[in-house]
């Protein structure tokens, strides 16, 4: 209703002009004050919404608690690698190190800890490609599955037996399915006795079974060891692709060397089960182990199956020139080598066990290299200055006697033949140890271990970063609601805009709610400046009875019309407790109800509408018939009469001007409730008649444009707007804006 004072945004209290001079006050700031007025101005708009504020971030606690009671804890499992560098190990192995591999990068194995050779290994031998888990309700059935501790699988909630709700268990040992059917969701549901089916993605039934028991059918076949579950339960069954599962391990999965060039690797493991994540974790590193070993030996044991073919070739060749020599010697009797003989006897195998050594690493090199690189070129450079020795060598033997000659070349094959068997053999035995041996360079430091306490954010902290998030939130929607809502707070807004003066503000009155609401339970209409007379709505009522006589000392008329722009302003409510404290002064007042429209001070005062403004202006009442007394003494009301179908024209009628004239003569002052100004036009008729105009704007309700609009229509009407009366201002909130200026509008009586 027009007259209750409550329902808009509350707004402030005071004159705003000088008394007598009808001009604003002067307004003096000081830059301390502007600054006051800015952190004052926040604390305001957070007042004012502070129950906007406390819901957001309640509803934001209520989503963190949410968060923290639904999410699935993880826990972080960890341990460590070192990398070795390879050192040259010297003594019989020297030889072989270049057959042995190079030195070993960190980053190197870092790609190696996450490739495919390794996770895929792991990812086979703990069957982490298959995936078995009980369904449970979206949100909240995973929470209260986590929470049940019972031996049994726990009782379904809200009737929805298919869903898990805590106790259930599976474990699958095998399964296979069709390749179209790889990383396809199926749904195992259980039954009675350990039984169960397992059904596709379009619900069709592709395998029937019982646990314990191996069950094929339909290129599917499963092997499922434990089953415990009510009866109706779902499963979610799915065997994932080998490059399926190696992602998903990858996306918990991370390694990194800890400390620049420690060669230390940590590796760690994220997941919700403790013991699984751990048991992964172990086997990435035992495989990765496993594989270095592995590489480290593979170099020995290519060249092992190469000297495997050489040796019975090269032992027959012994045996072959031993029999020459043997018989060579019997034929011609026991033959010995001079000491010259036995020198170049000497040289000569020295020469060709050098060149046989230096032909086999060339073939060796020849795996990995081609002819131009210069460690192939270096042997063959040797060689050829091998075979310029042997040269010299066979000159000299050219010298010998005949059987010299041919004494010395069979005892050349065979020591030359021996030897080079006995090098290729005592190699083969040192790879064959070396093989043995092998540790790999890289070792275990730490084993897999599980933190306590999941990974991630605490309880305690979600719900602080959900309150921090609830307050930004509610200042987001503040600002946007401030930006969306120009509405004028400050009367002096009004002053220094529209350059008219603002006669009082009133405070907001809680008490004027109060009797608001029991007059509309049906408890009779009460006056707040009656009821409450030390209430500071009144006081300042009073003080615009005070700031009225002087400004209508000038008016030809003793008439004032109230209107506002638009309804729920407070009209009705200043009018009647303007009306009521001028009659407490022993004035003579008339309150005309000229909305004829919506007029309702006939409710206020407990008064019968009939016979008023429109039995007047149709001839049907006189003047005495339609002034209507009240409880208040000197305080009189002439009502709306019969809501007329043209309110318009009848307030255009002469009677309404005679009315007005006659009130005049017989009260001292007459108040006039028009309708709003931009809503009708009869507030423009009826201010031709007046001696003053004043305009209700209420704090928080209009935008200064609509204030200007109603004054500028009022003004092409002819109808002089004498000033403002700022309505329903928040007290309180003024009082963090503006400081010890909030409480200028509070002065009550104190007994």
């Amino acid at each position: 209703m027009d007259n209750d004072q409550s329902r808009l945004p509350p707004a402030a209290s005071g004159v705003g002009m000088m008394p007598g001079t009808m001009q604003p006050m002067p307004h003096v700031t000081s830059e301390d004050e502007d600054e006051g007025l800015a952190l004052g101005e926040i604390i305001a708009v957070l007042m004012d919404y502070r129950w906007l504020i406390a819901a957001v971030c309640l509803c934001a606690l209520i989503l963190g608690l949410t968060w923290v009671f639904v999410t699935k804890p993880v826990y972080r499992a960890d341990g460590l690698l070192q990398i070795e560098e390879k050192k040259g190990s010297g003594g019989v192995f020297k030889a072989l190190e270049p057959l042995l591999g190079e030195d070993t990068t960190v980053s190197a194995e870092v790609e190696i800890l996450s490739s495919r050779m390794v996770l895929g290994r792991v990812v086979a031998k703990l069957k982490l490609d298959t995936i078995a888990v009980p369904q449970t309700l979206p949100l909240i059935g995973g929470a209260v599955a986590r929470r049940y501790d019972g031996d049994e699988p726990n009782s379904a909630w809200l009737g929805l037996s298919s869903f898990a709700w805590g106790g259930e268990a599976i474990q699958v040992d095998s399964l296979d399915v069709p390749d179209a059917a790889l990383d396809a969701d199926l749904s195992l549901i259980a039954g009675e006795d350990g039984t169960f089916e397992i059904l596709d993605e379009d619900d069709r039934v592709v395998l029937k079974g019982k646990a314990g028991v191996r069950a094929s059918g339909q290129g599917y076949s499963v092997f499922i060891a434990q089953l415990k579950a009510r009866p109706g339960t779902r499963f979610l069954l799915k065997k994932l692709s080998a490059e399926t599962a190696i992602d998903s391990l990858r996306r918990s999965y991370s390694v990194k060397e800890r400390g620049k060039k420690s060669g230390v690797l940590e590796l760690s493991l994220l997941g919700s089960k403790p013991p699984q994540i751990a048991l992964i974790l172990d086997d990435i590193m035992n495989t990765y182990v496993r594989q270095n070993v592995e590489r480290r030996s593979a170099e020995a044991e290519k060249t092992l199956k190469f000297l495997d073919t050489q040796l019975p070739a090269l032992k027959t060749q012994v045996d072959s020139a031993e029999g020459a020599y043997n018989s060579y010697r019997q034929s011609r009797g026991s033959l010995d080598l001079s000491l010259e003989t036995q020198g170049i006897l000497k040289s000569l195998v020295e020469v060709e066990n050098a060149a046989v050594l230096l032909k086999q690493e060339r073939d060796e090199l020849r795996q990995h290299f081609t002819p131009e690189h210069p460690r192939i070129q270096a042997v063959d450079n040797k060689l050829a200055r091998l075979n310029e020795r042997r040269k010299q060598f066979d000159a000299d033997v050219s010298r010998l006697p005949d059987t010299q000659q041919t004494v010395l070349r069979l005892a050349r094959d065979v020591e030359v033949s021996n030897r080079l068997y006995t090098e290729l053999l005592n190699t083969a035995q040192q790879l064959r140890v070396s093989k043995a041996g092998t540790v790999g360079d890289v070792r275990v430091i730490d084993t897999a271990a599980v933190g306590r306490e999941p990974v991630g954010a605490k309880p305690v902290a979600i719900l602080g970063i959900a309150l921090l998030l609830g307050m930004l939130a509610s200042l987001v929607i503040i600002w946007v609601l401030r930006s969306l809502r120009v509405v004028v707070e400050d009367p002096e807004v009004i002053e220094s805009q529209l350059g008219l003066p603002v006669y009082a503000t009133v405070p907001h009155s809680k008490l004027e709610v109060d009797l608001h609401r029991k007059a509309q339970a049906g408890g009779g209409g009460e006056l707040l400046a009656v009821a409450h007379p030390q209430e500071d709505a009144v006081e300042s009522l009073r003080g615009l009875r005070t700031t009225l006589h002087f400004a209508l000392l000038d008016a030809q008329r003793n008439s004032l019309l109230i209107t506002g722009p638009s309804p729920g302003l407070g009209k009705s409510f200043i009018s009647k407790n303007l009306g009521a404290v001028l009659a407490q002064v022993d004035k003579r007042v008339v309150i005309v109800d000229a909305d004829l429209r919506r007029g309702h001070l006939h409710k206020e005062f407990g008064i019968e509408r009939s016979l008023g403004i429109s039995e007047y202006v149709a001839g049907q009442a006189s003047l005495d018939e339609v002034l209507k007394s009240t409880a208040v003494t000197g305080l009189t009301v002439v009502t709306t009469g019969q809501i007329p179908p043209n309110p318009s024209e009848l307030l255009m009628h002469p009677r309404f001007e005679v009315l007005l004239g006659e009130l005049a003569a017989k009260f001292d002052t007459v108040i006039v409730d028009a309708p709003p100004v931009l809503a009708v036009s009869d507030a423009a008729i009826i201010g031709r008649h007046v001696g003053a105009t004043l305009m209700i704007a209420r704090a928080g309700k209009h935008p200064i444009r609509e204030l200007e609009q109603a004054v500028k229509r009022l003004n092409q009407a002819g109808v002089q707007v004498k000033g403002f009366v700022f309505n329903d201002l928040n007290v309180s909130r003024q009082s963090y804006r503006y400081g010890y200026k909030g409480y200028v509008y509070r002065y009550s009586y104190k007994t």
